[in-house]
């Protein structure tokens, strides 16, 4: 439908709209506001007092232009100090800049309690504009601890979108390439940015320069490139350039200095070696064990690459597996949402944004477990201990995943429970163990099973144990399922559970606790789960 400029406020504006339309529009998770060419508020949708909490409710703001609102936002409280450090006439003119024509970028405005919203504004053909307000907090969170796992990586990683662009890489990336940082490369263009990093002498080019760069293009467009860099450090890298399904490449550099400089060992040794056959064909045996020699430690290296290859093939399938199916899920009930909101019901509505929050919380889960376990692994994970109650860690567990063992029919008993014993530990890190083997243990449990909760105090430490009558794990598997991202399906069920990080996650941090972690099982009668922490 056409918005006309509404001079005469918000009834008109509410005449010239159906009832049916106006009551879509409240129900958007998304405000809709609408400002003739004075820039003068004509109408506004409920969800922008959702938004703006402090601001009066929106009839009495229409009228008011859009620097009214944005002072009154800053008079109220509601924008965060950071946004305009003390000078608020820069942060208007810089707000009310998006209502220039070409200046329509979305702008981002972080909130005192921690909200970023999105601002979007077009031109309407009356000469008024529409701005759509949207809370875009936990997309930008997850966009901010994605950018954190790709700077841990050891890797040098980039995302490219589909016009050869760069959204986002890490720093290694950025040295790489001789800039001191990666926001000085956001928005560059891939080939632009080859040829300045040729043209700088950042990698060792053998040949005509114009071909080598037209060979790292032709890999960077292929669906699945491959080619071997040599920097001007010297260090060697495996460069791998893979399709993205919106139609863009992600970039990963590999360190393989070492396998590059053996393999230019053995061309060495095999030259030196058929030089000295013809030289000194009296020394046959010699030269018989050095390519004995030779042949083993070829060997030996192909089959230390085809593990290597191996492994990193089951992290990648599996790491695919997990986040692409939370992405998926919120890629496609936002874009439903978003491009006919107007097809569906408030239930309907409800009902996806629940399956996006859902989804978002599967991968932020992950996210945390990743970061988890790196930081155990460097070392890093801090420890805030004291004395705390173990029972109350175990009621806590039991009553969190209550509701998943309802509809599983599944009963949570906890058995012994020594009210009076207090354990040395983290009170977050107790929470995640305890609350990772009691979700194991319903997630693997079959319907109408049980699942059995206790701690006692035995040799002077607390033990807590939890027990599952469900299908178990076979003994040969007990030790992998507590090594990361390895997944053993229960049972004979092929259906696997989880990214494989629970376990492993759980074991890393009781021994950081001084503890320690062990798994029972007999196959089809049940698993075990035991955690033994130091008393308080």
């Amino acid at each position: 439908m056409k918005f006309a400029v509404l001079p005469a406020g918000y009834a008109r504006a509410q005449a010239e709209i159906s009832p049916e339309l106006l009551q879509a529009m409240d129900c958007l998770r998304v405000a809709i506001t609408l400002f003739d060419a004075d820039e003068r508020l004509v109408y506004c949708s409920r969800h922008f007092n959702h938004i703006f909490r402090a601001l009066p409710q929106r009839e009495s703001l229409i009228g008011k232009t859009y620097e009214d609102l944005i002072r009154l936002e800053l008079a109220l409280g509601e924008v965060a100090d950071s946004n305009w450090a003390r000078d608020a006439d820069a942060f208007v003119a810089h707000r009310r800049a998006q209502l220039r024509a070409g200046e329509y970028a979305p702008r981002d405005v972080e909130l005192a309690d921690g909200r970023i919203v999105e601002i979007k504004a077009r031109r309407t053909p009356e000469g008024g504009w529409i701005v759509l307000w949207s809370d875009a907090t936990q997309a930008r969170h997850l966009l901010r601890r994605l950018e954190t796992a790709v700077e841990l990586s050891a890797d040098a990683f980039s995302f490219w979108d589909s016009n050869d662009r760069l959204l986002l890489c890490n720093r290694l990336f950025a040295e790489l390439h001789g800039f001191g940082s990666p926001e000085q490369l956001a928005g560059k263009d891939f080939r632009e940015l080859v040829s300045t990093a040729v043209r700088r002498g950042r990698f060792v080019v053998e040949g005509d320069t114009q071909n080598w760069i037209e060979r790292r293009l032709d890999a960077h467009t292929a669906a699945a490139g491959a080619l071997t860099i040599v920097a001007s450090s010297g260090a060697a890298y495996l460069v791998r350039d893979r399709a993205t399904r919106d139609g863009g490449h992600a970039t990963v550099f590999t360190d393989v200095t070492d396998r590059h400089r053996v393999e230019a060992a053995l061309a060495e040794q095999t030259l030196t070696l058929n030089h000295t056959k013809r030289a000194l064909s009296k020394t046959k045996t010699v030269a018989r064990k050095q390519a004995n020699y030779l042949a083993d430690v070829t060997r030996r290296l192909g089959n230390a690459e085809a593990e290597a290859d191996t492994a990193k093939t089951a992290l990648l399938r599996t790491m695919s597996h997990e986040l692409k199916t939370p992405l998926n899920a919120i890629l496609g009930f936002s874009d439903l949402l978003r491009i006919a909101p107007e097809r569906f019901q408030p239930e309907q509505i409800g009902e996806y944004a629940g399956l996006i929050h859902n989804a978002g919380s599967n991968l932020l889960k992950l996210i945390n477990q990743i970061l988890d376990l790196t930081k155990l692994a460097a070392g890093r994970y801090p420890l805030e201990r004291r004395a705390l109650p173990a029972g109350a860690a175990l009621w806590a567990a039991a009553d969190v995943h209550s509701a998943l063992a309802k509809n599983k029919q599944i009963a949570i008993e906890i058995a012994d429970c020594e009210c009076d014993l207090l354990v040395d530990a983290d009170e977050q890190a107790l929470s995640i163990m305890i609350g990772q083997l009691v979700e194991n243990a319903v997630a693997f449990t079959q319907e109408g099973g049980r699942v059995e909760l206790s701690v006692t105090c035995d040799s002077g430490v607390a033990v807590f144990s939890v027990s599952d009558n469900g299908p178990g794990v076979a003994a040969e598997d007990l030790a992998r399922v507590q090594e990361p991202f390895e997944q053993i399906g229960r049972g004979t069920s092929d259906h696997v559970k989880g990214a494989g990080l629970g376990l492993p996650l759980v074991r890393g941090l009781a021994e950081l606790h001084g503890g320690a972690f062990r798994v029972e099982s007999v196959h089809g009668a049940g698993f075990t789960a035991r955690l033994e922490l130091p008393l308080a």
